[in-house]
């Protein structure tokens, strides 16, 4: 008999280091969630494909969740099935071109009280996923230096309104409109509208998605 109990005790031991040894195992997944930059982005030589070559893929899983012209309800409608479902460790919000640009182009963008309601709706229910949250302002909408493109001022309210949630609910940021306009005001003198950091104003090129890729990196590991 007490061959036995000494037996079931040494297999539940055995089951309980193989469970913890698996739990140390399991590689951290983290999840960037966006627009067509993001959709872009784990193309090769994207900021996705170069986070995740970048990091060890034994310790991470890293992927990404982009759909070409969302805004931030659109993320907030796909959450669940894009986001939550994956049981992510870590998700990256990159959103809010769209919110602008479209007020432009199509004339469906968001006011800036919903775009910040929606914004704290998902950090809300990715944080009660209990998954941690990185928080990102939109880079540009045209290239020429501070000021001096028609979205600007737009942009930079949205900027700072994420820049605000961040401080409210104490979530670290990556500032990608601070950075890109200071590197385009220090680098494009010609004042071109793309091909500093983007291939159209918007959409990354090779330097762009590697500029960006380093500022993440740093949050990641």
């Amino acid at each position: 008999m007490k061959k036995l109990i000494k037996s079931i005790l040494y297999l539940m031991a055995c089951c309980f280091a193989v469970s913890i040894l698996a739990m140390k195992l399991k590689p951290k997944k983290i999840i960037f969630f966006g627009d067509s930059i993001t959709q872009q982005g784990v193309a090769p030589g994207g900021y996705v494909d170069l986070v995740k070559k970048s990091l060890d893929s034994s310790a991470y899983e890293v992927m990404g969740a982009g759909i070409g012209g969302n805004k931030v309800y659109d993320l907030y409608l796909r959450l669940e099935d894009d986001v939550l479902n994956k049981k992510p460790d870590l998700v990256v919000i990159y959103i809010g071109v769209n919110d602008v640009w479209h007020k432009k182009t199509s004339h469906t963008g968001t006011d800036l009280d919903k775009f910040v309601k929606f914004y704290q709706a998902l950090i809300i229910k990715i944080q009660a996923g209990n998954a941690k949250v990185i928080l990102c302002t939109p880079a540009v909408i045209g290239e020429k230096k501070t000021g001096e493109n028609d979205m600007d001022a737009e942009l930079d309210k949205f900027s700072e309104a994420i820049r605000q949630l961040a401080l409210k609910n104490k979530l670290p940021l990556v500032d990608l409109r601070a950075q890109f306009t200071a590197y385009d005001a220090a680098n494009n003198t010609g004042d071109l509208e793309k091909g500093i950091l983007t291939t159209d104003g918007v959409h990354l090129n090779a330097k762009g998605n590697q500029t960006v890729a380093d500022l993440f990196l740093p949050l990641l590991k």
